[in-house]
C-alpha cells in the first residue's frame, strides 16, 4: 500500500540500514521479523521461493509492523517490475546489472511517463491503494527507490557510468557473484576478488551514490559502515532457521550423549 518510502527517506537524510533477508516466500516469516526491528525486509524473488504471489503476501504480511521491504527481482524485465510496483513495492533491487545502459533500462522500465515507460493501470491496484491516493502516478516515480547490483568484473570496469545514472539510488556489491565472475566462487579473501571489491566501492562512493552489500571476508558490520556502506542485507530468514534447529539438535544429542 501507498506510503513514504521509509528506506529511501532513511538514506537521504544520510542514514544507514541493516536488513533481513526473506528466502522462503513465507508471509509469517515476514510477520515475525517485520517485528524485530530490522530497518528493512529483502524479499528475495531471484533464490527465494515463490512466485510474484508470494511476494504479495509477504509484502502484506510485513505491514503490519511497518517495516519497509525491498524486493529483489528475478531479473530485468519490465514486465515483472510493473507487477511488482502495481503490486505495492516501492523499492526494488535488480541483479546482475553490467552496463549504464541496462541501469538505465531498469530506470524507465519503473518509472511513469514521461521520464519512463511504465503502463498504467493505477485507478486499480494495490500500489495506489486501490485508486483511494488520487495523485500516486505524481508521487509514484520520486517515492521509488531502485537498487542495481553489481556482481561481475566486467559490471566493475562500469560501475562509475551505472553510478552516474539519474534514478539509481544505491549500488549494491555482490561479492560472492563478483568472485565467480573471475573463476573464485567463495574465495572472497582472494587478493584478486579484494581489488575488484575495492575497485568497486571506489567508483560507488566517489559517485555520492549509497552503496550497498552483504556481510563478507570477516568484515564486521562496524566495519562495513566505516568502509562507506549504507545498506547491509545481514541475515536470511532460511538460515536463521537452519542454524536455530542445528542447535537446538546439538543440544538435545548432548544431552543423550551424557547419558540424561
Amino acid at each position: 500500500m501507498f506510503r513514504t518510502n521509509g528506506i529511501k527517506s532513511r538514506l537521504a537524510a544520510g542514514d544507514s540500514v541493516f536488513g533481513c533477508w526473506i528466502g522462503s516466500g513465507s508471509p509469517v516469516n515476514a510477520e515475525i521479523l517485520g517485528h524485530v526491528g530490522f530497518d528493512f525486509l529483502l524479499v528475495d524473488q531471484e533464490h527465494g521461493e515463490g512466485e510474484l504471489s508470494y511476494a504479495v503476501s509477504v509484502l502484506r504480511a510485513a505491514d503490519s509492523s511497518g517495516t519497509p521491504c525491498l524486493v529483489r527481482v528475478p531479473s530485468n524485465d519490465p514486465v515483472w517490475f510493473k507487477r511488482i510496483l502495481d503490486a505495492g513495492a516501492d523499492s526494488l533491487m535488480v541483479p546482475s546489472v553490467g552496463t549504464a545502459e541496462e541501469a538505465e533500462a531498469v530506470v524507465r522500465a519503473c518509472r511513469y511517463p514521461p521520464e519512463g515507460i511504465r503502463g498504467y493501470a493505477a485507478p486499480i491496484v494495490r500500489a495506489s491503494n486501490y485508486g483511494m491516493v488520487k495523485d500516486y502516478i505524481r508521487r509514484a516515480n520520486d517515492n521509488l527507490l531502485i537498487v542495481v547490483q553489481i556482481e561481475s568484473a566486467d559490471a566493475v570496469a562500469h560501475a562509475a557510468e551505472i553510478c552516474a545514472v539519474d534514478g539509481v539510488d544505491v549500488v549494491f556489491i555482490g561479492p560472492n557473484d563478483l568472485a565467480g565472475s573471475i573463476g573464485r566462487l567463495e574465495q572472497l579473501e582472494h587478493p584478486e576478488v579484494r581489488a575488484l571489491i575495492t575497485q568497486a566501492e571506489d567508483a560507488i562512493l566517489a559517485s555520492g551514490k549509497a552503496m550497498g552489500t552483504i556481510p563478507n571476508a570477516g568484515a564486521s558490520l562496524q566495519q562495513l559502515f566505516q568502509r562507506g556502506y549504507r545498506m547491509v542485507a545481514g541475515p536470511n530468514d532460511l538460515a536463521m532457521l537452519r542454524i536455530g534447529g542445528c542447535a537446538a539438535v546439538a543440544e538435545y544429542q548432548s544431552l543423550r550423549k551424557n547419558g540424561r
